[in-house]
């Protein structure tokens, strides 16, 4: 995720592209793109992951209509044929069920042989300017919320450690290998789990900005968002939701989960918007999912860098 880029070929975005359409200049093109090496067991999950973290980056812009998604595949050459076909048909079959769920198409795409099997995609759509909420408009005095806990990293190596036993003995002391499968397998979920609903919300709540949560961890994106900003602010984090026993994980081998810079991957939307907006938020997105989001900070007045104070507050998920 780069700096919001403007004046560059037309095109304008953080979490993802805005281009003007060429021969309907009353409309833009929004487009993201993101592909993954395998995270998790499941290579079904793996499939839903990866659509829901494409997805994502549009979602972060308050677009929860994609028209179409392209994937990106690589069937793995390092397996025995069998395993290599049974991978890739359970990871495009997952891809494919996410991006029904995400009521949008796979409408083609690209693929290649690879040592790993990789797979991703291309989401696009198309929408008027207004449509879309872009990451500049935080304003003093908003809250910052979280839909999805952070730990995802440090919950997929746990789980990777229980099957060495040398990597296990290090950690064992904080978590039992149940705690550590409990982490994980909520991990999964909420890597899998689309931030269409959030997005929906941001637009109904009026939210001000918004990015989401991944590969820089959340400290990395807040930045970035915070350096987006028209107005003079900074983001203050005072709140981190964590999965239960990954902060006692991390404490062994430092992920810099309490730092902020942990990657987390098809994290949860991170908004910007009022305090009375931010309850509404909230209270929907528990009745409509069944899951709760977290008011983690606020927006103050600054010089556009974000921060997580000393000693924040940590919430077990």
């Amino acid at each position: 995720m780069l700096k919001l880029l403007e004046g560059i070929g037309g095109g304008i975005g953080m979490d993802s592209s805005v281009i003007p359409s060429q021969k309907y200049p009353e409309m833009v093109v929004v487009s993201t793109t993101d592909f993954f090496y395998p995270l998790v067991e499941d290579p079904y999950m793996q499939g839903r992951i990866a659509c829901a973290n494409v997805l994502s980056d549009m979602y972060a812009m308050g677009v929860p209509w994609v028209d179409n998604v392209l994937m990106l595949l690589a069937a793995s050459t390092d397996m025995d044929s069998r395993s290599s076909d049974i991978v890739t048909r359970e990871m495009i079959r997952g891809f494919d069920d996410q991006a029904k769920a995400a009521k949008t198409v796979v409408s083609g795409g690209q693929s290649v042989k690879n040592p790993w099997p990789i797979i991703g995609g291309v989401a696009q759509t198309l929408c008027k300017m207004a449509d879309i909420i872009m990451p500049v408009n935080a304003v003093a005095g908003d809250v910052i919320v979280l839909t999805k806990p952070l730990g995802t990293q440090v919950a997929v190596n746990a789980r990777q450690w229980m099957g060495d036993d040398k990597k296990w003995k290090t950690v064992e002391h904080v978590i039992t290998k149940k705690e550590a499968l409990r982490a994980y397998c909520l991990a999964e979920q909420s890597m899998g789990r689309l931030n269409r609903i959030g997005a929906e919300l941001m637009q109904k709540h009026k939210a001000h900005a918004a990015t989401d949560v991944t590969g820089f961890g959340v400290l990395g994106h807040a930045n970035n968002l915070a350096s987006n900003q028209k107005a003079k602010v900074s983001l203050r984090i005072h709140t981190l939701p964590i999965l239960r026993g990954m902060k006692a994980v991390n404490e062994i081998v430092n992920f810099q989960l309490m730092q902020g810079y942990s990657a987390e991957t098809s994290g949860g939307l991170f908004l910007c918007i009022s305090k009375e907006d931010a309850a509404k938020f909230i209270k929907e997105i528990q009745e409509l999912e069944g899951l709760p989001a977290w008011i983690v900070g606020d927006v103050v007045p600054g010089d556009n860098t974000a921060s997580i104070v000393e000693n924040p507050t940590v919430i077990d998920v």
